[in-house]
């Protein structure tokens, strides 16, 4: 019990949301994306190329802030391919992406070499990552402060944009639009809504988001690129995005269930738990997500049919 509490404390709150950006930001563009009909499941792809740009980025001029604007171009020229390859010439997007992701890997590891001189990873001391934001108003106190003060910019963004991202879905007539495309796009097109132009944006938008979650991934959390460093967080995105029922707090929840995960799993090591469980749990949690949402749905399904075949029984003439 007393090991136990000491793992559970402030310090892992804090680790929790440092760790869910990455994540909270690519599963919005994957929140953008589900929203507009599309099941983008190249977020870990464009995780990866944005984790890239943004060490390449900071390595050439010494400004994060560059590194970061880099990340972003990268990640969106990658989302704006896989627009052209679903939107216009009507491919496959769980194939796309997938073709997507092997791209952005095998590109990554092709360029580590002429791009830094080394093999597998990279890492200069002198390398400036992201700074951290100091709250004046709240820093100084004793439990808040260590909570909601010195966490890098795109932190605070992530939890910003999931509440803006609330109100403008189901609140202003742009997100219903959007949210029109995706659920009947013929009735979108058939009173002016561009349905083409709605889902570029919003695959665009994706691959910002993507850019934004990869160089908080390489130069705010770490100030280092690894080859595959993104470890399947796109894909965990996208479990989110999926178990929130593309719901901005509800994807918010999941991505701080992952991101607990990943905090207490970097709070074990070195622990008396076995390395291998530790280093699996992020993953467990995952499978355990996926489980619960096949569950859900199959009962959503069994009480649509009941509620059907109840209604059909209800409808015949009385013998």
């Amino acid at each position: 019990m007393d090991q136990l509490t000491g793992v559970l404390d402030l310090a892992l709150i804090a680790s929790t949301l440092r760790l869910v950006a990455p994540i909270l930001l690519a599963a919005m563009g994957g929140l953008l994306s589900e929203r507009v009909g599309i099941f983008n499941v190249a977020l870990e792809g464009l995780m990866l190329a944005g984790a890239f740009a943004a060490v390449a980025g900071t390595h050439w001029t010494g400004d994060p802030f560059i590194g970061l604007a880099l990340a972003v171009l990268a990640a969106t020229v990658l989302a704006l391919v896989f627009a052209i390859v679903v939107v216009d010439l009507g491919g496959d997007a769980i194939v796309a992406g997938l073709a997507l992701n092997i791209l952005a890997l095998g590109l990554t590891t092709y360029l580590i070499r002429p791009v830094f001189g080394v093999q597998g990873s990279f890492y200069d001391p002198n390398l400036r990552g992201l700074p951290d934001v100091r709250l004046p108003l709240v820093a100084d106190l004793p439990v808040l402060g260590p909570l909601v003060s010195g966490y890098s910019p795109l932190v605070y963004l992530a939890f910003a944009l999931a509440l803006v991202l609330q109100v403008w879905l189901f609140r202003h007539p742009g997100g219903i639009r959007l949210r029109a495309v995706g659920e009947a796009p013929v009735a979108a097109a058939s009173v002016g809504i561009r349905v083409r132009r709605t889902r570029y944006l919003a695959l665009l938008a994706a691959g910002v988001l993507c850019g934004l979650a990869g160089a908080q991934l390489s130069i705010s959390l770490v100030t280092q690129f690894v080859l595959g460093m993104t470890a399947g967080r796109g894909f965990i995105a996208l479990v989110a995005v999926m178990f929130g029922r593309a719901h901005p707090i509800g994807v918010l929840a999941a991505s701080l269930l992952f991101g607990f995960m990943y905090a207490l799993a970097l709070r074990l090591q070195g622990s008396a738990v076995p390395p291998q469980f530790v280093a699996m749990l992020p993953y467990v949690a995952t499978i355990v997500v996926l489980v619960l949402f096949a569950v859900r749905a199959r009962r959503r399904l069994a009480a649509a049919r009941t509620a059907v075949d109840e209604a059909g029984v209800a409808e015949l003439p009385p013998a």
